[in-house]
This record gives structure tokens, C-alpha cells and sequence, in this order.
């Protein structure tokens, strides 16, 4: 089923926006299809969730997200040869169990907005948002299987592509545990936090960029450089997600201000200010420790604690570790023999994850 890999001529490379876009148009049908199979009030819940309704059940236009894991499964199709419609099951998969991720991970955080509202569990109750979790990633495996179903790629390959999403959607889990028991911690290295966030998002990464590779036919070669490709642009986007999450605005991110700081996170640029050892260091890491005010710190101490990590280093380790993580990234796709078009487009999404706007 795979197409060889081409080195025709380059077509104007369209902007990430549009490639955002292609992502959205090709996916969020069958998505919708997919979501649509859940019991009532299952369905309901998740549509608000994505954005399709409100919280009365009225058509809304909300923001569903970014799509750069749908966009990235048509991506890989085309790497692989194929035109991009061969990913969009793969597509639908990977936005399936990152939703379910995102549902349960508001739960546990805590967090009372995502995307400028009310997260679905405020509205609908704890039971109701990890019941929809747990069908939207089980509706992850099943959109693999229907693709196999239906002709639209290999038994074969639709059995390469479900033990990707699901071994990926392990790890993803793996890395939320681990993200939870580092709040119990005063001290987290920076070898773990880096292992926890690729897992807990470079694992997703990984498979959003292969699945369409998969699905389409592709060789473990091509598979695997594409998941490396995946899983650093992993990194480096949970890298810039933990400076918005110190230094990011509520208008750009859609939480709260100092998120991660009320919560006392030890996300990438707290674990480099605890390694680096000076003054800066050894305040912070008093003040993390300090049981006292946990998650009810005023914005002038979150603001100071904010400070401290900057002194650090903690900022600047964080921004060239993006940065790092990113031409990793890059450099992977030099393994796969595919249209120079097509990796000007994996090319623009890896700088898009990188530069966001912090």
C-alpha cells in the first residue's frame, strides 16, 4: 500500500496555518462520527469538551485546539509516499487519546479552565469527565481497527498503527504518574523531568508523526526516524509549554497566571534553577519545600518565586533546551528518503511548537 517516496517539484510550501487547517477539515468529521458512537450524556460532555457546544448544548465555534497531531499523522502519510487522506485514521486516534489525556489531567491538576472556559469537569462533575476520558481513548484504538475494516489501510497495518497508539498512550500515562509524584518532591532532577515529559508528551509526539507512515505501509526505518522526529519535537514543545506556564499570559495560554507555580510544579525550568546550586538556588528550593501557603501563595510571592527561577538559570536553560530539542528533531527527518516539500512542512510545524509566543 505504501508509495515510494518522491523528489518531484516543490509546490509553494502553504503556512502552517493552513497545514493546521488541512489537519481539522481532513479529522474533525470522522471525529465527530467517532465521538457521536458514546452513550448520552457521554457525547454531550465531550462535545463540549472539543468545543462543538456550549455548556446548554448549543452549536459553538470554541477553539478545539491547535491540531498539531492530525496535521503531523497527514504529515507522515505523505511522507511515507501517500497521499495525506491515508492518515486521517490515524489522525482521529491521536486526537481521540490526547483529549483523553487532557480530561483526565484537568481532573487531577485541579484546573478549572482550558481553551478560555470552563474545563468539562466543573461543568459536568469529576465521574462524568473520567468516563469520557476513558471512551475517548478506547474510541482510539477502534478508529485503527475501523480503518482496516472499511480497506482503508492493511489488517496488517491497522495492527502496526493500534500497538503504536496504545504503547504510546501507556507512556503517556507513565508520564502523568510521574509528573504527580514529583509534587510530593522537593527536588527533581533534570534527567527526570526530561524523562517524564517524553513520556507524558514526547510519546503522543512520537506516534502522531509515524501513525500515518504506518497506516500507509511504511518500513520500521521510516516508522522509526519519524518517531524520533516526534518525540524530540516532543520536548522541545513541553519545554516552551513549561515557560507559558510560569511566564505565559492568560490570554495566550487560557489558564490562570502562574499556573504551574500555585501548583509548584517541577517542570523543566524549576528543576534546571534547583540544579544550578548558587543563592538563587538554595531560595527557591526553601521555599518549595515550605508546606506553608501550598496552592493559596499570593501573585506578589508567585511573582518573586518567578524571579528566583530566572536568577537560576532556569529560564534561559529551558529556552536553548527548546531549541536543542528542536534540531534534534530535525535532524531525524534526514533518514527519510521523502519529497522536499513534505519536510519543509514537518520543518514549519517543528518551528511553529518552537516559537510560540511566551
Amino acid at each position: 500500500m505504501a508509495r515510494a517516496a518522491g523528489s518531484g517539484p516543490v509546490r509553494d510550501t502553504p503556512s502552517v496555518v493552513e497545514l493546521l487547517a488541512r489537519g481539522r477539515s481532513l479529522c474533525t468529521p470522522p471525529l465527530r462520527s467517532a465521538v457521536a458512537r458514546l452513550a448520552a450524556p457521554m457525547d454531550t460532555v465531550a462535545a463540549y469538551h472539543f468545543g462543538w457546544i456550549d455548556r446548554d448544548g448549543r452549536p459553538a465555534a470554541g477553539d478545539g485546539g491547535k491540531a498539531v497531531r492530525p496535521a503531523l499523522a497527514l504529515l507522515s502519510a505523505e511522507a511515507a509516499g501517500a497521499p495525506a487522506e491515508y492518515g486521517v485514521p490515524g489522525g482521529v486516534s491521536v486526537e481521540l487519546v490526547h483529549n483523553f489525556s487532557l480530561l483526565h489531567d484537568d481532573l487531577m491538576d485541579g484546573d478549572e479552565f482550558r481553551r478560555h472556559r470552563a474545563t468539562a469537569w466543573t461543568v459536568f462533575g469529576p465521574a462524568q469527565a473520567i468516563l469520557v476520558g476513558d471512551a475517548l481513548a478506547t474510541l482510539g484504538t477502534e478508529v485503527l481497527l475501523d480503518a482496516a475494516v472499511s480497506g482503508k489501510a492493511t489488517a496488517a497495518d491497522a495492527a502496526r498503527a493500534v500497538r503504536l497508539i496504545t504503547t504510546a498512550t501507556r507512556k503517556l500515562i507513565d508520564g502523568q504518574a510521574q509528573d504527580l509524584s514529583f509534587e510530593h518532591r522537593d527536588v527533581v532532577t533534570v534527567e527526570e523531568c526530561l524523562e517524564m515529559e517524553g513520556n507524558k508528551t514526547g510519546a503522543l509526539l512520537a506516534a502522531s508523526a509515524a501513525v500515518g507512515a504506518v497506516l500507509a505501509g511504511a518500513d520500521d526505518r521510516v516508522s522509526d526516524a519519524l518517531q524520533r522526529y516526534g518525540h524530540h519535537l516532543g520536548l522541545a514543545f513541553q519545554a516552551v509549554d513549561d515557560l507559558l506556564g510560569i511566564w505565559g499570559a492568560t490570554e495566550v495560554t487560557g489558564k490562570p497566571h502562574w499556573g504551574d507555580l500555585r501548583q509548584r510544579k517541577k517542570s523543566l525550568p524549576v528543576a534546571a534553577a534547583l540544579a544550578e546550586g548558587g543563592e538563587a538556588s538554595r531560595l527557591l528550593a526553601e521555599q518549595l519545600a515550605d508546606p506553608k501557603g501550598r496552592g493559596e501563595e499570593s501573585e506578589p510571592v508567585l511573582a518573586a518565586r518567578a524571579a528566583l527561577i530566572e536568577q537560576a538559570g532556569g529560564r534561559a536553560w529551558t529556552q536553548d533546551e527548546a531549541r536543542r530539542q528542536y534540531e534534534t528533531a530535525l535532524a531525524a527527518l534526514d533518514e527519510v528518503p521523502m519529497d522536499r516539500t513534505v519536510r519543509e512542512h514537518f520543518v514549519a510545524l517543528a518551528e511553529f511548537v518552537v516559537v510560540r509566543e511566551r
